[in-house]
């Protein structure tokens, strides 16, 4: 039988190389793989449906799971994982703690950004802000004019504005018109004014202190496979788990690696060890069962924050094929 040719969307991350560079295969498809920015892959996927499979916001795909609409099913290979402590970004002439954003301007790309849900969900339960104790400011990091890639309907209570046209939630930064800014990624201004720094002065610190208390390693993006390829191969989505999993556990052993550097960056047997000592030995896990604390605290939150119309079950988000893996 002839191999699916199929599209895949990804970025180029060290996990999922060994899939792009053929040593792990996905069984029965002949993949296309495509190295996009997270940004355009999520544009494309949820505006037009461009790829057979691909990575996808964590939100995005809830917000379409809720609504029964979503034109991807699920696949609990989570490529994308962060501590967003780091993606609050404040004026710290004005804000010296996360109680003096109350009644603050807050500059956002998307409010449906899974890294500004999670920001939120930090705010709020470890800190007491809450999302209607805040202005918030919509506009591109960058370049003006970013809309909400999916439509939202935002709760009581909860007020947001359009960046004036023209600006960009960074030049607002800078001149004062906002007071913060959340985003995935870093502002081009950042170390550049002195007046602009992390809301947390050691992020890292407040990342590690955070999952301690809580045991949560935020998932940013799953990977989906189009649903009427699902529906005409019932076999696909195990079958890209599986692969997933694999192209994972090889990057894992090529960071133990230890006679000669795979990553262009020193001390990366120490920070494997400390890695593993707070978080475990599978501290970027992936499926379900593992996982499922984390995402029912996000789909908690999502729900509360007026972005998904329904409380979404982890169930839900992926095929059933994918729930449980065989063992030997």
């Amino acid at each position: 039988m002839p191999k699916l040719k199929l599209s895949v969307a990804v970025g180029s991350y060290d996990r999922v190389r060994p899939l792009m560079d053929g040593a792990v295969q996905i069984d029965g498809v002949d993949p296309i793989f495509m190295n996009l920015p997270p940004e355009e892959i999520f544009f494309r996927a949820f505006r037009s449906m461009d790829f057979d499979i691909c990575e996808l916001s964590l939100s995005s795909f809830t917000v379409k799971i809720a609504e029964r609409n979503c034109p991807y099913v699920g696949v609990p290979a989570f490529v994308s994982r962060a501590f967003r402590h780091n993606s609050i970004y404040v004026r710290r002439d004005r804000i010296k703690s996360p109680a003096d954003l109350k009644g603050s301007r807050v500059g956002l790309p998307e409010y449906q950004l899974t890294a500004c849900v999670w920001a939120r969900i930090i705010l709020e339960d470890e800190h007491g802000i809450r999302p209607s104790d805040i202005v918030w400011v919509r506009g591109g990091i960058e370049h003006p004019g970013r809309p909400e890639k999916i439509a939202i309907k935002l709760p009581a209570g909860v007020r947001m504005e359009d960046a004036p046209q023209g600006a960009t939630i960074s030049a607002l930064l800078e001149r004062g018109e906002i007071d913060a800014f959340i985003a995935p990624r870093v502002p081009s201004l950042m170390g550049k004014n002195a007046a602009i720094g992390w809301l947390f002065p050691d992020p890292v610190a407040a990342g590690k202190e955070y999952f301690k208390r809580t045991g949560i390693f935020p998932i940013m993006h799953l990977t989906g496979i189009r649903r009427e390829l699902v529906e005409a191969h019932a076999w696909l989505p195990a079958a890209v788990f599986k692969a997933f999993e694999r192209a994972k556990a090889k990057c894992v052993a090529a960071l133990e690696d230890t006679a000669a550097s795979q990553v262009t960056l020193p001390f990366v047997e120490e920070q494997l060890r400390a890695t593993r000592e707070l978080m475990g030995d599978d501290f970027w896990s992936y499926g379900l069962s593992s996982n499922r604390k984390v995402l029912e605290a996000f789909l908690r939150h999502h729900h509360a924050q007026g972005l998904s119309s329904r409380l979404v079950l982890p169930e839900e988000l992926f095929h059933p094929s994918t729930h449980e893996s065989f063992a030997i």
